[in-house]
Formats: C-alpha cells, sequence, structure tokens
C-alpha cells in the first residue's frame, strides 16, 4: 500500500463506500448533509479547499493501484501550524476489519512527519464508531475530548483523539 495525492476519479470510488446517511456522517460529520453524495461534491469542496494550502486530500492504493483508503490532512486552525488534523477517514468496505485502516494511519503519520514540521495530529470520531476508534488507538491516539455534535440524523458524541509526534 503506498499513499499517492488525491485525484479527482477517486471522489467516485469513494461516494460508493458511503451507502447510506449513517456511513456519510461517520465519514464526513455535517461537511456536506447530503445523500447521497456525489463526486462532484466533493471534487467541488476539496478544490477550494487545496487552494489554501492548508488541505491535503490523499488516497491509499494497493499494487494494482485500486483505492483502498482515503483521508484528508488539514491545518485546524489559520493562525497555527504546529498541529495538523485527519479528517474523512475512511477504508474501501470490502477491505475493512484487514488491517487497512491502521496500515493507511500509519502510513499518514510518516507523511506527517515527512511533509509537515508538527508536533500533534489529531482527530475525531464518533462514539458510534468504536471499530474506527479501536483502529486510532492501536497506533497510539489518545482520547483528549469528548462533545456534542448536531447531525441531521441526531446528536453524536465526538471524542477527540491526538498523537504527539517527534520529528526527525
Amino acid at each position: 500500500m503506498i499513499l499517492r495525492e488525491f485525484k479527482a476519479e477517486d471522489a467516485s470510488v469513494i461516494c460508493k463506500w458511503l451507502r447510506n446517511a449513517e456511513e456519510l456522517y461517520k465519514w464526513s460529520a455535517d461537511r456536506f448533509n447530503k445523500f447521497p453524495l456525489t463526486s462532484s461534491d466533493i471534487n467541488n469542496s476539496y478544490s477550494s479547499q487545496t487552494a489554501t494550502r492548508r488541505f491535503f486530500p490523499l488516497t491509499m492504493i494497493d499494487n494494482n493501484n485500486d483505492v483502498r483508503g482515503h483521508f484528508i490532512i488539514r491545518y485546524p486552525r489559520e493562525d497555527d501550524d504546529s498541529s495538523v488534523r485527519f479528517g474523512f477517514v475512511i477504508v474501501d468496505p470490502d477491505s475493512r476489519n484487514k488491517g487497512f485502516g491502521k496500515e493507511m494511519i500509519l502510513l499518514g503519520i510518516e507523511y506527517v512527519k515527512e511533509h509537515f514540521s508538527v508536533k500533534r495530529i489529531d482527530l475525531g470520531v464518533f462514539i458510534n464508531n468504536e471499530i474506527a476508534k479501536r483502529c486510532y488507538e492501536s497506533v497510539g491516539f489518545r482520547e483528549y475530548n469528548r462533545r456534542q455534535c448536531e447531525m441531521p440524523i441526531g446528536v453524536w458524541t465526538c471524542i477527540d483523539m491526538e498523537l504527539h509526534i517527534d520529528q526527525k
């Protein structure tokens, strides 16, 4: 598995992985608020954000160049370059529970170490996504906050997690 920059054609693959509204909201929180999501929705959102140079979408591909996972790295605050946040983390449903999520997050951590000068990575995971939470914990992320998030399909508890990293 390797990480590469997100390509516009990846969006249609990701949309197929979002099979219902619950999966959409677990993936994107309230960022899109539309199901079903289209590749244009993703590409339009990403193109405006990548222009800021503070938003970096990545795709994990296998040896056959098949898309197996996706996530973004972004600077969460305009005035702070000391940490980045992982978001929109998703793995191909056929590849779940096989270690691909963990591998992708580990690749993401290495990517951050190589391309960013930050001391911390954080992310959010909903309490109703226990498998993802365990995946993040397995690579060293630890809970530091909980908050309520109002979604179109209910109020969910979000667990904010962080990983402090040493730069090479």
